[in-house]
C-alpha cells in the first residue's frame, strides 16, 4: 500500500470526523439526546480528557485541570507524530498492506481527536444550553490547545439488571454500552483490533 493510498484513507477518515462534529457542534445543544433507534442515539458529550472523560489531574492535586488538558493535548501531538513516522518508514520498507492501513486509520483517528483538542476551543462558543456558533463574535470557549473533543455515537444495546448466579456483579443494573464515542475513536479502536488480530500478517515482512 503507497503513501499517497495511505493518504487517501487518512484523508477520508478525517474529512468524515470533522463534518461530524462540525454538524453536531453548530446543530446540536450539549446533552442533547436523539435516538435514532432504540440501540443508537446521537448524543452530543464532550471530553475535556482521555477515555470516557478521564483526567491527568483526577490522580493528583498537583496539577490543575487546565494544566492537565494542556499536558494531555501535546501529549497527543507528541504521539501522532510518532504514528506519522511509523507510518512513513512501513510505507517506504513496502511492510504489508494490513500493517500499513491499520496505521493509517490509527494515525486519522488520533489526528482528528487532536483538532478538536487544539482548534475547537478557538472556532467554537460554549454549547451550554445553546448551538454553538462557527467563529463567534465574543471569541471561542477556551484557547489553543485547551478545546474539547466532540463525541456523538452512542449505543445503548442492552439495559437491565444482571442474573443472580452471576459472581461478584450478581443482580446489578447493567447496561452495553455506555461511552460515547466519535469517528475518529471508531478509527483508532478498528487499527488497535487489526494489529491484534491479525498480529502474525500485520508484521510478516
Amino acid at each position: 500500500m503507497s503513501l499517497k493510498k495511505s493518504s487517501l484513507v487518512i484523508f477520508i477518515i478525517l474529512l468524515i470526523d470533522q463534518i461530524s462534529k462540525i454538524y453536531i457542534k453548530t446543530h446540536f445543544e450539549l446533552g442533547e439526546d436523539v435516538t435514532v433507534f432504540s440501540w443508537f442515539h446521537i448524543a452530543f458529550v464532550e471530553n475535556d480528557g482521555m477515555a470516557w472523560g478521564t483526567k491527568l489531574s483526577d490522580f493528583t492535586t498537583l496539577i490543575s485541570d487546565e494544566s492537565a488538558k494542556l499536558i494531555l493535548t501535546l501529549f497527543r501531538i507528541v504521539a501522532v507524530t510518532g504514528i506519522a513516522f511509523w507510518l512513513v518508514d512501513v510505507t517506504k520498507k513496502k511492510k504489508s498492506k494490513i500493517l500499513i492501513f491499520a496505521i493509517s486509520i490509527i494515525f486519522a483517528g488520533a489526528l482528528g481527536n487532536i483538532l478538536d483538542s487544539v482548534f475547537y476551543g478557538i472556532l467554537f462558543n460554549d454549547s451550554v444550553m445553546q448551538v454553538a456558533s462557527f467563529l463567534p463574535e465574543e471569541g471561542g470557549y477556551a484557547g489553543v490547545f485547551h478545546g474539547n473533543v466532540v463525541d456523538m455515537l452512542h449505543f445503548p444495546i442492552w439495559n437491565g439488571v444482571l442474573p443472580e448466579w452471576l459472581p461478584f456483579i450478581n443482580g446489578k443494573q447493567f447496561s452495553f454500552f455506555d461511552p460515547v464515542f466519535n469517528i475518529a475513536d471508531m478509527a483508532i479502536s478498528t487499527g488497535i483490533g487489526i494489529l491484534i488480530v491479525f498480529n502474525k500478517k500485520a508484521f510478516e515482512n
